[in-house]
């Protein structure tokens, strides 16, 4: 049994990475990560080309990907909110499971995957997208977990006078960014367990397939 960890986090070792370990650091069987940061993925272009094998034609970094999607028996998959939606590397990644959809293909389908999702404020609506194209993938969402991470606004050099930023935002206008008030997800320790719980539930259903098998 194996599962794949993808964080598609366009930052790399943040906090949508580090959630996606926490959650394959519980499941207890083999796991790999991969983290879509600097990768080229490119949305469906629904070009069709995949409906008769089931093998996306677009010439880009998914193609990499497919292998390791293909192989493993369950996700973990992470991403970071932007503008109320995760964001559009994980968009695209998510999109082009399109490929396996075709004449009732089971590469995906059958499943399982936990959902993990990072915001400024909440990763909520993210888990909930992720939700979705699991549904539609007939990938079972056997856990969740969202957490606060730290906007960009934080380290852009600009937080503390824009005033349409993530500080202005969360804290009002004048605040200092200050070690205290940047969200890490060290300060999050029930969350840090949601994640462990979710990947521990995950090693159990797979181990319970295993033993059936």
């Amino acid at each position: 049994m194996k599962v794949l960890g993808v964080s598609g986090s366009p930052r790399k070792d943040k906090s949508t990475d580090r959630l996606v370990h926490e959650v394959l650091d519980a499941v207890g069987v083999e796991t790999e990560f991969v983290s879509l940061a600097g990768k080229r993925i490119g949305p469906c272009i629904a070009c069709l080309g995949c409906v008769k094998d089931n093998v996306c034609k677009v010439k880009d970094d998914m193609e990499l990907l497919r292998d390791k999607i293909v192989e493993a028996d369950a996700y973990v998959i992470g991403a970071a909110n932007y503008f109320s939606m995760l964001n559009g590397l994980s968009h695209c990644f998510l999109e082009r499971f399109y490929q396996f959809r075709h004449q009732e293909g089971k590469a995906v389908a059958g499943k399982l995957g936990v959902a993990v999702g990072i915001g400024g404020s909440s990763g909520d609506r993210v888990v909930e997208n992720i939700k979705s194209f699991f549904q539609y993938n007939q990938i079972e969402c056997v856990g969740a977990v969202s957490a606060q991470g730290a906007a960009s606004c934080f380290t852009c050099g600009f937080g503390e006078t824009c005033k349409v930023g993530a500080i202005h935002m969360f804290f009002g206008p004048g605040t200092k960014i200050t070690p205290e008030i940047i969200p890490d997800l060290s300060k999050q320790p029930g969350k840090l367990e949601e994640a462990r719980a979710a990947g521990r539930m995950l090693g159990e259903r797979l181990k319970g397939f295993a033993a059936a098998t």
